[in-house]
């Protein structure tokens, strides 16, 4: 540009420095045409002070050639100038001057400022650098050191603020967006809030526009996608159930498959879905989620409700997927939060993605409440209806839907209005069945009556002695199938037992009578007499068994104590031991074989001998065996000593046997190892202690040829419908099969000869009474139609000590024994 010719000065007094230019007189400089700042003050202060000189030559000389005068480098050693020269420089420039530097730009000097900078400059310019140590190239680079030396006509430029800075690895992040902005960034000033808004009149003017409601909209679309996406990403199925949601029941069933006692704290048996009928599933799938089987798991609608509604009446279908109440009643909890609720969902999308749909709908029909302390569809059937799942109509399965909403309000036996509300949504249910086309219209018509539920549960008339039973059985079950406490306290086992449903109830009743009787002609003996019975079948099925008058206040089981001693109820094993080793009463010699006719002393008081000599006690005594009654019996074969159950051929038999071998044959009949006594003359005259139920095992292994199978009490185990495997307890050979024959006759002949008036019933009923020498127990053990009961009566303070008490006639006499009586009962029909 070039520079406007200077118009002629006026006239004046001339300077004498510069004679071409007038003296007037001093106007003052405005203010604000000033710029003796701060800034140039210290710009002046740092060595610039030549510069500030040249520039003011400079600017006297009119400045090179097509270059205008840097005015404000001019100004930065205003401090340095001499007072005449700073008075001259005071001088305003001509109006022509002034008004030629105020002038506007052209045209096209207007339009190239205007012109945008290319986009990879915009942007390089939106994003600072740092520049690297030591370097000199970046941002850095361009900026001058104050005490560098500038050009003539430059200016400083502005440092980048400090909040302005991009980290390099920000910067190197951001590079591959750079295209896309630089696309954008021409349409960024449409958005861009200008208010009030030109071309608007009255309140119209601060409305936003239809494009910054898109952006608007847009954006916050884009951040709740990625809010989602991230938090779906973030949240993992949990690995660990709900404890308290999939606990349940160990159901334990009679020997011909009826319920007879549950366990657990909770009602809840999980059926696998193929055991519920399709209409049980499609009642429930119309009342709560008809959509299940397409839906994604999660309704939105219905969070949108369970959110911002309070509970009410609310709509007639549920607010949640079935997903999402499987999710809440097995991972969650049921606090009603919006944490919970959103948690749910993401966890029910994920799980849908995951699990079959069969699977949850099983799940969620296993695990929901349905009232009355029953968990899951199977305990509500029985509950309801008093009958298994599998047997449920179309009709039946409506009114359990309709539990679901909430039982406390749709159980009809709780009052009328409960009964109406149920009779409404059974209707709706069905109707929306045929909407669906689940139901045919002919079947809906036939349902035209509410089916009333039972008003009780009477499914589990356990009895007094189910505790008892009970505990045999779980106790079984763990052993056999090796499961910890906590596995089966988890629930879910179905326990088929062998017990007998109707011969427990003759045994239990015949033993309250006794008891009741005993009681009555002395009420002392209440707290110190008790009564032990078992039935075990030849095949080791425990089919009876009687644990004492109530589980509650005594836990002891009398069927299963090994407290007393067997005394001559014991006798059989000594004689089959003889019979299976043979004896000698020499050492060294060969052994002999024993027959029912071989003969041994009788006589009351016979010391017993050994090949040494007679058998000494710890006080220097000589052993003797005594009868009941000290009979003396004379020289009598073993099998008539058996069935008149005289004692001393015994022991010497033992004596000449072996202890050792009597105890073999003792455990190998059924006998515990545990429950023998020492290995001395007592031994044979029932020392040993065993309980009812191994003394009838025992008993069962004569009657069944010398085979023997432990007792069990469980035939078989399943959880959640799949059987569980365990350890069959096996036959094993205890003795030979003519050994028993031979024992099992002489019990007959005891039978026989202790109770003639019981020969017609049976001619194979066996058994024999056993009693102890100082009169603390009594028993009876006997056999008929393969199966052996054992009954035991004694007395025992537990308050105070386990050693028996002397019975004191609680047992009854030797012609109308209690144990008798209770065994011959329980056997029926024997007289």
């Amino acid at each position: 540009m070039e520079r406007p010719e200077r118009p002629e000065r006026p006239e004046g007094p001339e300077s004498p420095e510069h004679p071409d230019r007038p003296v007037g007189p001093r106007r003052p400089i405005p203010a604000a045409s000033r710029e003796d700042s701060p800034e140039t003050r210290n710009a002046g202060n740092t060595g610039n002070t030549g510069n500030a000189r040249d520039s003011r030559a400079r600017d006297r000389d009119g400045g090179e050639e097509g270059e205008e005068p840097d005015r404000e480098s001019g100004e930065d050693a205003a401090d340095t100038r001499r007072p005449d020269e700073t008075m001259a420089l005071r001088v305003p420039p001509p109006p022509e001057e002034t008004m030629a530097l105020r002038r506007p730009p052209s045209p096209e000097e207007t339009m190239a400022l205007r012109v945008p900078p290319p986009p990879d400059e915009t942007m390089a310019l939106r994003v600072f650098t740092p520049p690297e140590p030591g370097s000199g190239s970046g941002s850095g680079a361009d900026e001058e050191s104050p005490d560098a030396p500038r050009q003539r006509g430059s200016r400083r430029k502005a440092k980048p603020k400090a909040s302005a800075t991009v980290p390099s690895a920000v910067a190197r992040l951001l590079a591959p967006l750079a295209p896309l902005g630089a696309r954008l960034a021409p349409y960024a000033r449409h958005f861009k809030p200008v208010y009030p808004r030109p071309g608007r009149a009255d309140w119209r003017r601060w409305l936003p526009s239809w494009r910054q409601w898109l952006g608007a909209f847009l954006i916050a679309f884009g951040l709740g996608t990625g809010t989602l996406a991230v938090a779906y990403a973030a949240t993992d199925i949990p690995e660990n159930l709900n404890t308290y949601a999939t606990q349940q029941d160990n159901v334990y069933f009679w020997a011909d498959g009826t319920p007879m006692a549950r366990t657990g704290w909770v009602q809840r048996q999980a059926m696998p879905l193929d055991d519920i009928p399709a209409d049980v599933r499609w009642a429930v799938l119309a009342a709560e989620n008809q959509s299940f089987y397409s839906d994604p798991g999660i309704s939105l609608k219905g969070i949108s409700r369970a959110l911002w509604r309070t509970v009410g009446k609310g709509d007639t279908e549920g607010g949640s997927t079935i997903t999402q109440q499987y999710v809440k009643n097995v991972y969650l909890n049921q606090n009603q939060t919006v944490s919970r609720k959103f948690t749910e969902a993401m966890i029910s999308l994920k799980l849908d993605n995951q699990m079959s749909k069969d699977k949850i709908l099983e799940g969620y029909l296993n695990t929901s409440w349905f009232g009355r302390g029953t968990y899951g569809i199977q305990r509500a059937a029985q509950a309801y209806y008093g009958k298994d799942v599998s047997k449920l109509n179309a009709s039946e399965a409506a009114f359990l839907a309709c539990l679901l909403k909430g039982a406390g309000l749709y159980d009809p036996t709780l009052n009328q209005t409960n009964h109406a509300r149920a009779v409404d949504r059974w209707n709706w249910i069905l109707d929306r069945m045929v909407k669906i086309g689940k139901l045919s219209a002919s079947e809906r018509a036939t349902y035209k009556t509410f089916p009333e539920p039972l008003k009780s549960n009477p499914l589990y008339d356990t009895g007094e002695q189910s505790d008892y039973l009970v505990q045999l059985a779980a106790q079984y079950v763990k052993k056999s199938a090796r499961l910890t406490d906590k596995e089966f306290d988890l629930g879910g086992f179905q326990i088929y037992t062998t017990f007998d449903k109707k011969r427990e109830k003759v045994l239990t009743d015949t033993v309250t009578k006794a008891r009741k009787k005993a009681l009555d002609e002395d009420p002392k003996a209440k707290r110190t007499a008790h009564y032990g019975a078992a039935s075990i079948a030849s095949d080791g099925r425990v089919i009876a068994v009687y644990g004492g008058p109530d589980h509650r206040t005594q836990g002891y089981n009398e069927s299963n104590a090994t407290t007393v001693p067997a005394g001559t109820a014991f006798l059989p094993f000594v004689y089959a031991a003889g019979l299976e080793h043979g004896v000698t009463r020499k050492r060294d010699a060969p052994r002999t074989p024993v027959t029912p006719e071989s003969v041994y002393d009788g006589d009351d008081g016979v010391p017993v001998t050994t090949p040494e000599g007679p058998y000494w006690d710890r006080s220097g005594k000589k052993v003797a065996a005594h009868n009941d009654g000290k009979k003396d019996w004379g020289r009598i074969s073993l099998g008539k000593a058996l069935a008149h159950s005289v004692n001393t051929p015994f022991m010497q038999l033992g004596m000449d046997t072996g202890l050792d071998n009597v105890r073999d044959t003792a455990v190998a009949a059924g006998l515990l190892s545990s429950s023998m006594g020492a290995q001395v003359p007592d031994l044979s005259l029932g020392s040993s202690r065993p309980s009812a139920i191994r003394m009838a095992s025992a008993y069962a292994t004569f009657d069944a040829g010398g085979r023997h199978t432990e007792p069990y009490s469980v035939r078989r185990v399943t959880h959640n419908g799949s059987t569980v495997p365990m350890d069959r307890p096996a036959v094993r050979r205890a003795m030979g099969a003519d050994v028993a024959g031979q024992v099992t006759e002489a019990l007959t002949d005891s039978f026989h000869l202790a109770h003639p008036t019981a020969t017609a019933a049976s001619a194979k009923v066996s058994g024999k009474a056993g009693t102890t020498e100082d009169d603390t127990a009594s028993w009876y053990v006997g056999t008929d139609k393969e199966i052996s009961t054992a009954v035991v009566v004694y007395r025992m303070d537990l308050a105070k000590s386990l050693e028996p008490l002397p019975l004191k006639g609680l047992a009854g006499t030797a012609a109308d024994g209690v144990p008798y009586g209770i065994w011959s009962r329980a056997m029926a029909p024997l007289g």
